[in-house]
């Protein structure tokens, strides 16, 4: 019987059922997801290894460029460290060492330290490797796709068994979903690059859009991105490694030290397509910016509030797109923002370039709620930098908050189905829909000193309802005749007691 997906996640979601309460539930992504990552490398690598010796003989078997995977050193495969029944945390902090020693691609990837984890026995470690290895993970057995899915659902219950701090490196499918199909109409060839990347959901969403949708190989892309958060970032990295795409995750602050520049003309590197869900209001290093080198906070004279970092992220981003002047193509963004981006007075001041450049293709208002333990409003930001000729000088409102849009889930709202089809299908034909969308000139924008407040272009009031007078009129008649019949019985009462 052929695993199922369903079968997959399961497996993967016992592991943390059996380190509980050896750490905590915090801590459980540190731990299983570089253990399920080196049992995928080290089962394909095995695969790939007895193929190369039958072919090539033991003296040439082992070179790196006969492989698709890292290369496992000797002593080191799976079977080798289910094998050890002592310290079993020191041979695998060693494994993670040796690997990483003969793959250098790999540095910075597998940051757990077993030894550190004092609950984390041999007995429980043991019963770990053993349970990861019930199944095959190479790529024969269990498809790229299908493991990285798998991988995706357990990074996903491990941001809900954090809570809040969950949020902080998983943004909702749902959300990430509706980000891909604002910038679709993908090709090959082009990049992707999300600068808040976390543990990479914008990125893996638009490969299996890509692949699911567009019906094309998601190989023929480049994915980029850049995480502050270095375990974080590491997730990142063995994410696209587990869906076999090309590209490559940098740790550092993509404000502060971008690592996707051209070394030549000293500029940024430009991407055709940037998604991100950046962290709302943060600080940011204003006072070590103000001389940019890379030019991207240009709007205004005055940079952005230094704890409040949204349109410093949102300059960076607009300055990482391709534009038909320098690349000969359009680059698109699609970028998760708080409510506040929207409206705030101060800002105005980078809202008139970004419109004024006709640079925003659409606003969609998103629900309440939508994030873990995090209910602040948040919207979506559609940028553009070659608008198609129907669409220059207009932007779309889209209010998406109603309750047509989404569903209320246990402890947090989740957008349907019919409400992501019902944005998107607006955005596409660019329709114009009583309390849902319209399509906004320029000059009325201007006219309201660049507020771009959604309720200012759509009426998202409540419609009232339809009042039948001659009904309405009828009941109150009646109940003019019950409360006249009442008051003459209370007279009736009273004059029997001898009350005035």
């Amino acid at each position: 019987m052929s695993l199922t997906l369903q079968d997959l996640d399961a497996y993967l979601f016992k592991c943390a059922d059996i380190i509980r309460d050896a750490v905590d539930s915090t801590d459980y992504k540190d731990y299983i997801l570089p253990l399920v990552f080196y049992k995928a490398i080290s089962d394909e690598f095995e695969k790939e290894y007895e193929q190369n010796l039958e072919e090539y003989g033991e003296e040439f078997a082992r070179r790196p460029n006969l492989y698709d995977v890292p290369v496992v050193p000797e002593g080191y495969l799976w079977d080798d460290l289910r094998q050890v029944s002592d310290n079993v945390d020191q041979a695998l902090n060693e494994a993670f060492d040796k690997i990483t020693e003969e793959n250098e691609e790999l540095e910075g990837v597998f940051r757990a330290d077993f030894v550190e984890a004092d609950a984390l026995t041999d007995d429980r470690l043991n019963t770990l490797l053993e349970h990861l290895d019930t199944y095959d993970l190479d790529r024969e057995s269990v498809p790229a796709d299908m493991l990285g899915e798998a991988y995706m659902d357990l990074v996903r219950h491990f941001a809900q068994e954090e809570g809040k701090s969950g949020g902080q490196f998983f943004t909702p499918p749902h959300i990430v979903q509706l980000c891909v199909r604002l910038v679709d109409e993908f090709e090959d060839g082009q990049e992707f690059h999300d600068p808040t990347v976390g543990s990479g959901g914008m990125l893996i969403e638009a490969a299996r859009y890509y692949r699911e949708q567009q019906e094309n190989d998601p190989t023929k892309l480049r994915f980029t991105g850049q995480e502050i958060n270095p375990d974080i970032a590491a997730i990142a990295r063995m994410n696209l490694a587990i869906h076999a795409l090309n590209g490559e995750i940098a740790r550092e602050d993509s404000l502060l030290r971008p690592q996707f520049t051209d070394e030549e003309t000293k500029e940024l590197e430009r991407f055709d397509r940037v998604l991100a869900n950046f962290p709302f209001s943060a600080d940011w290093a204003k006072d070590d910016l103000q001389d940019d080198p890379y030019n991207r906070f240009d709007w205004d004279e005055k940079l952005p509030r230094a704890d409040r970092g949204d349109y410093a992220f949102i300059q960076h981003m607009a300055k990482q797109l391709k534009t038909p002047e320098k690349d000969g193509t359009r680059g698109k963004a699609a970028i998760v923002i708080p409510h506040g981006v929207l409206f705030r007075k101060h800002e105005s001041k980078y809202r008139e370039p970004m419109i004024e450049n006709d640079l925003v293709e659409a606003i969609v208002g998103l629900p309440g709620n939508l994030f873990q333990n995090n209910s602040i409003p948040s919207a979506i930001l559609v940028l553009n930098t070659d608008k198609p000729a129907d669409r220059e000088g207009e932007v779309q409102f889209i209010h998406a908050a109603d309750e047509a849009f989404y569903r209320e889930l246990s402890n947090q709202n989740e957008l349907t189905d019919e409400g992501l089809d019902h944005i998107v299908s607006n955005f596409r034909e660019w329709t114009t829909e009583e309390r849902v969308s319209r399509a906004v000139s320029l000059e009325e924008i201007r006219e309201n000193d660049y507020n771009l407040n959604i309720a200012l272009y759509v009426d998202t009031t409540e419609p009232e309802e339809e009042i039948d007078v001659k009904e309405e009129l009828a009941t109150l008649r009646e109940l003019q005749a019950e409360r006249d019949e009442i008051e003459s019985r209370m007279t009736q009462h009273m004059e029997a007691l001898s009350y005035e």
